[in-house]
């Protein structure tokens, strides 16, 4: 598989190294796509609160936002899209919950993949689905399954 990931960190905060977002990135790709490219940022609550504001009508920060590349298909090239994750809200989420840190990041990217990849969970039929999925990749890498610690 080629993956492509532009990865901008934007704080000044630790979190996880080059290596496991592309690990996630390409567990949550491998056999669904050969090629892909990505933008992955990992910034700041207020970014992510502006971005929500904006793209989701929702005025608080999130953990995870996903922005699929909307393409036309006859340019046929493997842009996904961009994820942008706030580190502030995914290393309280993870000590909130009692989860790994490592384990919530993995999952958070895992999840973001996904959304790039036509996945959704809006209704009940897909949020099973996507669960079940992010289930399996997070699991098969090592870590707890993601559901089962809320």
């Amino acid at each position: 598989m080629s993956l492509d990931i532009d990865l901008q960190i934007a704080v000044d905060s630790a979190c996880p190294s080059e290596a496991q977002f592309e690990r996630w990135v390409t567990a949550a790709i491998a056999d669904r796509r050969a090629e892909a490219e990505l933008s992955l940022r990992i910034t700041d609550s207020a970014e992510v609160q502006e971005l929500n504001r904006s793209y989701r009508q929702q005025d608080k920060p999130t953990n995870v936002l996903s922005f699929p590349a909307d393409l036309p298909p006859e340019l046929n090239i493997p842009l996904l899209g961009d994820i942008i994750i706030s580190a502030e809200v995914v290393d309280c989420e993870a000590q909130q919950q009692g989860k790994l840190a490592e384990a919530h990041w993995a999952h958070m990217v895992v999840h973001g993949t996904l959304h790039l990849l036509g996945y959704d969970h809006i209704d009940d039929d897909e949020a099973e689905e996507m669960e079940a999925l992010e289930t399996e990749i997070l699991t098969s890498m090592g870590y707890p399954a993601p559901y089962d610690q809320e």
